[in-house]
């Protein structure tokens, strides 16, 4: 009896250790990954076939991996969280935490976002892309701190060019007496004026019904908007105008900013760059099928001769120079044009 006693009192206490032991490792785990781990939100207005949340995606799992699974991130498509600028919002009062934003949505919260919208400011796509990883955006992206958010990288969506129902634009003529469709920024409402048309400023998913309705005669962007967007459907005119290369820009709240330590800002610049690279290849491609697809829809190529247009819109970078900050700007990416 008394070894049976002696038994069941070891097996007991080898129970209560092993107990022990499993509470100590949970809470290791929970004290590991549990307690340390963030969890963000990022949302945008494009579908999950665009090029850019499929890029988006994989910038998601670079950053998880590289805080070793201390940051995750949820992301909320198709305009889901609302607009850009409802999202843009709940970035500010922090229930977002991250979003993806035309330049030029941000020239209402700093005077430097609208150098990107100034017509013909890239000479070339190389000229953008020299401007767009250099120093010069550095101080553009911080413009905003005070406003709550700051940029921290950029997609490229294309050179923005005049597509309209059943007049081509091949001279700035032509936009007389067209109300064309215009994102709701100052830059772009005086270049269209300029030019001769009448901007018309519209959220992007009116486009498609304004057009149809009459509402509007024209808007301005790139191909995929054809596809993506089928205004091809009701407009079949696009004109290789190319007056505008406003980038898409990935900002982050600056609560969240300021919080992550250097080695996490590393992880999330890092993963940016390397999510650049392989939206440029799927942009590339895209842009490609939506010429395809778009002339399979009936819509009519042109190309123009863009000096008429450049010399129309000189009173813009003008204008603009007479800031000194901005004039600054606009030399140095002037001086990048190699």
């Amino acid at each position: 009896m008394k070894k049976q006693l002696v038994g069941i009192l070891i097996l007991l206490i080898g129970l209560l250790v092993a107990c022990g032991s499993n509470e100590s490792s949970d809470e290791s785990n929970e004290s590991e990954s549990g307690s340390e781990t963030r969890e963000l939100r990022l949302a945008h207005n494009l579908s999950e076939d665009h090029p850019i949340h499929q890029a988006l995606t994989t910038f998601v799992e670079s950053v998880e991996e590289k805080t070793d699974g201390n940051t995750t991130i949820e992301i909320f498509p198709n305009g889901v969280l609302g607009s850009e600028s409802e999202v843009l919002e709940q970035v500010q009062n922090g229930s977002v935490q991250m979003t993806k934003v035309s330049a030029g949505a941000l020239e209402s919260f700093s005077d430097e976002f609208a150098v990107f919208s100034l017509p013909y400011i890239f000479t070339s796509n190389e000229h953008y892309r020299n401007v767009m990883e250099s120093d010069v955006v550095e101080d553009i992206y911080q413009s905003t701190a005070d406003n709550g958010f700051v940029g921290f990288s950029y997609f490229d969506s294309g050179a923005r060019s005049f597509y309209t129902v059943d007049t081509p634009i091949e001279t700035p003529e032509d936009l007389e007496g067209l109300n064309i469709r215009v994102m709701d920024s100052q830059t772009a409402i005086d270049m269209v004026d300029l030019l001769g048309g009448t901007p018309t400023p519209l959220g992007y998913n009116e486009i498609y019904t304004s057009l149809q309705q009459g509402v509007i005669d024209g808007a301005e962007s790139n191909p995929t908007a054809l596809t993506t967007g089928q205004h091809g459907e009701v407009a079949k005119n696009f004109s290789y105008s190319e007056h505008t290369n406003i980038p898409d820009i990935l900002i982050v709240s600056t609560d969240l900013w300021d919080s992550l330590s250097e080695e996490e800002k590393t992880a999330f610049n890092e993963a940016a760059d390397e999510t650049r690279k392989e939206h440029t290849e799927l942009w590339n491609k895209a842009l490609e099928e939506a010429v395809t697809e778009a002339k399979e829809m009936g819509v009519e190529f042109n190309e123009v001769d863009k000096e008429p247009f450049i010399e129309a819109v000189q009173p813009l970078h003008e204008e603009m120079k007479k800031d000194e900050k901005l004039a600054e700007i606009i030399d140095a990416i002037n001086e990048l044009d190699q």
